[in-house]
């Protein structure tokens, strides 16, 4: 009898855990010919879900409830990146266009690349790129060979492109990252820097006690994120969570404690689409009061060893929009300072992360 309850008790949990997530199926074709493309790659940017299609150029991934960037890449192809709202079965099928070889070799010619890049520039490009945390003093770059590097003299500018996807181990927070850079900027003279592309994390094996060591380091890593932030701030959780928001006053000297951040002119939510806006007009000083900046972080910045909590400054260009998994629109209207633009990709996890309590 006890057997059978156990099955009853398992085939629940099953059924309300599938009925959490939606289905993206359908088929990737070559735009001109229609023939299927065998092999394209059809992932969730940022996330562990990721596809191979088959020989009819089908694929299928199950995603939890929230908002993804679905990344359909074949070598040889253009690649397309699809928004895509995970709240029901979804079928989109792709068409892929084959990459214009001439254009890149005309840039290829008329560029300012540098003949030994990675040599000048490899060490400030990991620096920014994947950090300069104990994190990153664990994850390595595994094809570097893969990255070229330009120099624009006008602007003192330091571009970096890549010509496959970039293979990245994360043995602090246990994966292996596949990473297709579009581009990393860097200017010399005030040190600002941005990238963009997108990331595929695949978790990697390991023993029962190794799993518990990477458990607790995501858990590390999650509490007091962006991603932790813009959950909390969804689930209107700041002050639970131990967020605090304070923005730049108008005189632009001071900041001043926001007694309702879920202020209509702020932060709206949209019942119909289960999603929600968020707007800062000005800079805005998020504090994170659970816990005090790593000591790496304080040394590095040569900051007092009794700072007691992590402050992290955003401005935005435009209003964002928050899904229920903390992926957000437009990524570009965000720009960190402080604490959060110390932890780059050595520190980020996944948008289908879940803290295990």
């Amino acid at each position: 009898m006890k057997s059978k309850l156990l099955i009853l008790v398992l085939l629940c949990t099953l059924s309300i855990g599938a009925l959490a997530q939606s289905v993206v199926s359908g088929q990737v074709v070559d735009a001109e010919t229609k023939q299927p493309l065998q092999g394209a790659s059809v992932f969730a940017q940022n996330t562990t879900r990721g596809v191979i299609t088959n020989s009819e150029g089908r694929y299928q991934l199950a995603l939890e409830r929230g908002g993804y960037e679905l990344i359909v890449s074949f070598t040889g192809y253009q690649s397309q990146t699809v928004n895509v709202d995970a709240n029901e079965a979804k079928t989109l099928d792709i068409e892929l266009k084959k990459e214009d070889k001439s254009i890149g070799e005309v840039v290829v010619k008329s560029s300012s690349e540098v003949p030994d890049g990675w040599e000048k520039h490899g060490q400030l490009f990991l620096k920014y790129f994947i950090g300069a945390t104990p994190a990153a003093d664990s994850t390595s770059l595994e094809n570097p060979e893969a990255l070229k590097f330009f120099y624009y003299k006008r602007n003192d500018r330091i571009k970096v492109v890549a010509t496959e996807p970039l293979r990245i181990a994360n043995r602090a927070l246990g994966y292996n990252l596949r990473y297709e850079l579009d581009s990393f900027v860097f200017y010399n003279k005030t040190s600002l820097n941005s990238y963009r592309g997108a990331c595929l994390f695949m978790p990697m094996e390991g023993d029962t006690a190794q799993q518990q060591l990477w458990a607790e380091a995501r858990r590390n890593a999650y509490h007091g994120s962006r991603l932790h932030f813009l959950r909390a701030y969804y689930d209107s959780t700041l002050k639970g969570e131990g967020f605090t928001v304070d923005m730049l006053t108008s005189d632009n000297k001071t900041f001043g404690r926001l007694a309702n951040p879920y202020d209509t002119s702020l932060f709206f939510f949209d019942t119909a689409t289960s999603n929600a806006e968020l707007w800062f007009p000005r800079k805005a000083s998020i504090s994170y009061i659970k816990a005090k900046p790593e000591t790496a972080y304080l040394q590095q910045y040569k900051l007092p060893a009794d700072v007691p909590i992590q402050i992290s400054y955003v401005d935005l260009a435009d209003a964002i929009l928050i899904m229920p998994n903390g992926y957000f629109r437009d990524q570009r209207s965000w720009v960190n300072q402080g604490y959060w633009s110390w932890k780059n990709l050595a520190d980020q996890l996944p948008f289908d992360y879940e803290p295990e309590e």
